[in-house]
């Protein structure tokens, strides 16, 4: 009968106190980061498995977090939110953590469901994805001292809780200049409507960068509820209106609509979306990418620090996209 491996087993295996091991399962930031990798590598190789029930009696933990998964949408923008989930359940993985995964097709909805799953599984904590202003999921977790983090500023004050955001403006404004150094001057811009954090924000990217070039942007701003049909529309506006030379989009679903208004204009019209979804990679469709990997892990850190009360700990994250450059820029 092969000998159970025990946490004494994992000590003696990567030369460390129990102690050690202990930590690097339950609170993996406080261990030098050589130790730690020492660590999981016995832990691998042996083929530990901690005891999840004594663990929780132990520390008062579930070891569980919860996230939101949305529905499919159009199934391309969507993606981004399942990259983003795929990192967050690997990196809690190797935090100790698992992530339970729930949907709502609303906020009163995603309230209701928090009550359930806090009473069912006495969860740890949530990562939220996705704020708004007057965010009510995060009031409600924060008046009841739910630990949380977001995937999303706090477009109403930045210092109201944790959170990992991309910096979306610096995005738009980065391929903004790509199209300005390639000797455009009429660059539109198809957003969101005004009032949403995220689409504000990618909006002042555009605008800030033509205004820095000496390039009025009157008139050349569209906004719309996010699809593809409506990319499609707003784009033959546009070229009716101010004939635009190039076009910066809010996502990807609005850039496949305007490559399909502009289909057969001549000269061509550049299009770059956002988010680099694997749909504007398979078409060549020129993309602002967010770095989704780096985000899902910076979330789990910082859920970390929260659980374990580390003050050192950072309360926010802002991270760089970068512009993944196709036949369509």
């Amino acid at each position: 009968m092969a000998e159970k491996v025990t946490i004494a087993t994992v000590a003696r295996h990567a030369r460390v106190s129990r102690q050690t091991v202990s930590n690097v399962l339950n609170a993996p930031h406080i261990v030098r980061e050589e130790t730690r990798l020492r660590v999981e590598d016995a832990i691998s190789a042996l083929g530990y498995r901690a005891n999840q029930a004594a663990r929780q009696m132990r520390t008062g933990r579930s070891r569980l977090i919860a996230a939101r998964i949305d529905p499919t949408r159009d199934g391309i923008n969507g993606s981004v939110l399942d990259r983003f989930l795929h990192g967050l359940t690997e990196t809690a993985d190797a935090a100790g953590y698992r992530v339970l995964l729930y949907t709502a097709t609303d906020d009163e909805r995603e309230i209701a469901t928090y009550g359930d799953l806090l009473g069912t599984y006495e969860l740890d904590a949530f990562v939220l994805v996705g704020t708004k202003h007057g965010d009510p999921r995060t009031a409600w977790l924060a008046d009841r001292d739910v630990p949380f983090v977001t995937f999303g500023r706090p477009w109403d004050a930045l210092d109201a809780h944790p959170w990992v955001d991309v910096d979306g403006a610096a995005g738009t404004a980065q391929a903004t200049r790509h199209l300005l150094a390639a000797g455009h001057r009429r660059i539109a811009f198809i957003g969101w409507p005004a009032g949403s954090g995220v689409g504000d924000d990618r909006r002042a990217g555009w605008r800030d960068a033509l205004h820095e070039a000496g390039v009025d942007p009157t008139g050349l701003h569209r906004e719309t509820e996010d699809g593809i049909a409506q990319g499609e529309r707003l784009m033959r506006d546009l070229l009716v209106a101010v004939a635009p030379t190039a076009v910066v989009c809010a996502s990807d679903s609005l850039a496949l609509g305007a490559l399909q208004a502009i289909r057969g204009t001549d000269p061509p019209v550049s299009v770059i979306g956002f988010d680099d979804t694997p749909v504007a990679a398979a078409i060549g469709l020129a993309s602002v990418s967010q770095p989704l990997g780096d985000a899902a892990a910076r979330c789990v850190d910082l859920l970390t620090g929260v659980l374990d009360g580390n003050h050192e700990t950072p309360t926010h994250v802002l991270l760089q996209p970068s512009l993944a450059l196709r036949h369509t820029a």
